[in-house]
């Protein structure tokens, strides 16, 4: 007997009977798969939710033991996933039935207890983002169950498949929900949306939920320096630096949020809303990452370069190019310190453009005065070769010209270069008074 027929043979009757029932099945894994496949469309979840088949699902994932059952509860979860997709009946019996709490152990027992599993934890974490579309108290269940510990370790696992399901969660149970979004702004809070964004720095990202994430963040709201700062100190916490002002307090992890929110706003400079209080924290980072970058060193390729320092620079310039284009366009609602572009003026950027470009004139200074030697020394090697004609032209028909030169002397001895080189020197006969060479 195989090892699917020894696990189905652990399951209670109970519980796969009303399965089989409603799949016209005769084991569990073809239960299942035949289950997943009618929840796909809306009719077929709603045929599943008449033949309340929420209930039995739950019990399953509860009874089966991970890992030797890992493909049953991949797709029981893929099951709760498809029913729970807009289909409210489904939605709620998951709350009162206890779904999140169950979905929280699961997720605790791989993460915490056998180590992650990227396909499970993907599919819970699609699963409770479908739940908290259903309303705001899907949504407070969902946050209770998760917030803060377990968004955070959820966050820490390094997989795209695990991360774009993650923000979709966070997005909704904080998108119109001010409390909650304070509540992610507490020290617990921003390690989670750091965690967010070294896990994308390093695994990258394929849907949209983290940068509407970061917009909501780091542009609307005043959070953008609480997250930037934190990723300073786990910089230097992992350069194991005891002096903080010795450490680089620019890396990787910043020249990709600020990417990303450089981004942000080019593609949607219109309908992006931007804080006074983010943009002046872009001037601040600005002002600081000038005194850190070697202009000289740089590397002179477009963003990104790969270095982060001037990555940091760069994508800095961008963004408050980007803010300034739109002006007042761009302004939170909460903002309330009036236009943003003033507000820049009044904090000195105009004055610190004018230091940066203060900072770049003196190489182009040095490569065009290497120009100019260049020209001219050019234009001396094409003058020493006409020298022959010019003397040939002064004295030919010129008898006084011809008789000065007669008359020139060599009045002592003359070192030249090259014929010191071979160890010889010009030096005057004195019975002849004419050159003569001589070994030195």
């Amino acid at each position: 007997m195989d090892a699917g027929k020894l696990l189905e043979l652990c399951v209670p009757d109970y519980l796969v009977e009303p399965l089989l029932v409603a799949s016209d099945s005769s084991t569990l894994d073809k239960v299942l798969v035949r289950l997943v496949e009618i929840s796909k469309t809306p009719d077929g979840r709603s045929v599943l939710a008449s033949k309340n088949v929420m209930i039995p699902i739950l019990n399953l994932c509860q009874s089966l033991c991970y890992p030797p059952s890992r493909h049953f509860l991949l797709l029981s979860l893929k099951l709760l996933r498809n029913l729970c997709a807009g289909e409210l009946d489904n939605q709620n019996l998951f709350i009162e039935q206890t779904g999140v709490g169950i979905v929280s152990s699961i997720i605790n027992s791989l993460v915490l207890a056998s180590g992650s599993d990227n396909e499970i934890i993907c599919m819970s974490m699609q699963l409770l983002g479908n739940i908290s579309l259903a309303g705001e108290e899907h949504q407070r269940v969902v946050w209770l169950h998760f917030f803060p510990l377990e968004f955070l370790e959820i966050a820490k696992v390094r997989s795209k498949e695990t991360c774009d399901p993650l923000c979709m969660v966070i997005y909704t149970c904080c998108e119109g929900n001010d409390e909650r979004l304070v509540e992610l702004f507490t020290d617990q809070g921003v390690h989670v949306v750091v965690e967010i964004i070294r896990t994308a720095a390093v695994a990258g990202f394929k849907e949209d939920w983290l940068t509407l994430l970061l917009s909501r963040i780091c542009l609307d709201k005043s959070y953008f320096s609480p997250v930037f700062s934190e990723l300073s100190l786990v910089s230097a916490a992992e350069n194991h630096d005891d002096d903080m002002s010795r450490v680089n307090h620019f890396g990787g992890e910043h020249a990709f949020l600020l990417s990303i929110l450089s981004k942000i706003l080019n593609k949607q400079i219109v309908d992006v809303a931007v804080s006074s209080y983010f943009a002046l924290s872009i001037l601040g980072i600005l002002r600081n990452v000038i005194g850190i970058v070697d202009f000289v060193e740089a590397p002179k390729s477009g963003l990104p370069t790969g270095l982060a320092v001037v990555d940091v620079l760069g994508y800095s310039l961008t963004i408050l190019r980007d803010v300034c284009a739109c002006g007042g366009a761009t302004e939170s609602k909460e903002d309330v310190s009036g236009g943003i572009v003033g507000t820049l003026i009044s904090c000195g950027l105009i004055e610190l453009l004018l230091s940066l470009l203060r900072d770049l004139e003196p190489p182009m200074i040095i490569r065009k005065t290497m120009r100019q030697i260049e020209n001219q020394e050019v234009i001396t090697s094409s003058s020493s070769k006409h020298c022959p004609y010019k003397v040939r032209n002064i004295l030919e028909g010129n008898i006084e010209n011809q008789q000065v030169i007669a008359n020139l002397e060599l009045q002592g001895s003359v070192d030249v270069p090259e014929i010191a080189h071979l160890g010889l020197r010009v030096q005057v006969d004195p019975e002849t008074r004419r050159a003569k060479l001589v070994n030195v």
